[in-house]
């Protein structure tokens, strides 16, 4: 089927992590939906609560320490058909600009770490808060790393500009300043545990960019994970490159890239003025994301 075979090409290029993401929540909301229909047709009943008990983050830690996978699998679960739809036009729109500007690795690294982010609020605050108390809950959905990804390309390009449907050009850093300020107004709106997990995907959004301007790759452990884990399913061997005596390798004479001179900066920044950051070249983006680090 065609249908298979462009899926299998998806997954099989290297440089396409965005239209991956958005495949397997997809994929998994398709499959959830199907297994729902042929269940109640058989049971009576859709066992939703059930296939969510596995692949959900309970909030009780002991009960997590069972079922590990749920710290990954939470956050490509959704059950209904807005919820997904939101999350995936939100991880399309700002997951192309964040590919765009800083690479695939970057992109995966951040959605893996702002699930990872919005779990950990969220445990700490089903634990620790006394209003949540005797209220067992589970978690589930893309949007803590969603929430990641937008706010880090907030944060990486503040006054990158969308147009707005009704409203027109707005910059990023007020659209990720609202869903944070959303996500804080609905805490008491009957889905505390799906805000606390977006606040804690804004909070590793913010500081994964920051770090990164910095020189410092949070995610470089989700990145070395991922590259065990695709030569495994591979079938090919890592190889370990070394270099014999005092020979040094084109790459390591090169020395770090020097920062852009502030004339070439300013150009850059008059250009984005001017016609957006969309005109800039490949060349132009790496310049003024140079510059940007300290």
């Amino acid at each position: 089927m065609s249908f298979i075979n462009d899926i299998r090409t998806a997954f099989s290029r290297r440089d396409n992590a965005l239209n991956q993401l958005l495949l397997i929540n997809a994929i998994v909301f398709v499959v959830l939906i199907l297994f729902g229909a042929v269940m109640f047709v058989t049971t009576g009943s859709s066992q939703q609560g059930l296939v969510l008990e596995w692949i959900a983050v309970p909030s009780e830690p002991m009960l997590l320490l069972t079922r590990p996978w749920t710290l990954l699998t939470y956050s490509f679960t959704h059950i209904g058909f807005f919820h997904i739809l939101f999350n995936l036009l939100n991880l399309y729109w700002f997951g192309s600009l964040v590919r765009e500007y800083l690479g695939d690795r970057k992109l995966v690294s951040l959605y893996v770490l702002g699930a990872l982010a919005g779990v950990v609020l969220y445990l700490l605050a089903f634990n620790l808060l006394p209003v949540f108390q005797g209220r067992p809950s589970i978690l589930y959905g893309a949007s803590a790393s969603v929430v990641a990804i937008i706010v880090g390309a907030a944060t990486l390009l503040p006054d990158y500009t969308f147009s707005v449907i009704l409203i027109g050009p707005v910059k990023i850093k007020y659209i990720a300043a609202v869903v944070v300020l959303v996500s804080l107004a609905s805490l008491d709106k009957g889905n505390a545990g799906g805000e606390i997990a977006h606040l804690g995907g804004a909070l590793l959004g913010f500081l994964y960019i920051k770090q990164l301007q910095r020189g410092r790759d949070l995610g470089t452990p989700v990145q070395a994970v991922g590259d065990w884990v695709g030569a495994l399913l591979s079938g090919r061997p890592r190889l370990r490159v070394t270099h014999r005596g005092g020979s040094t390798t084109a790459a390591s004479k090169k020395g770090p890239m020097p920062k852009p001179e502030q004339n070439d900066i300013d150009t850059i920044l008059d250009k984005i003025s001017r016609s957006g950051y969309e005109s800039l070249s490949k060349d132009e983006k790496q310049k003024l994301f140079r510059a940007s680090q300290k």
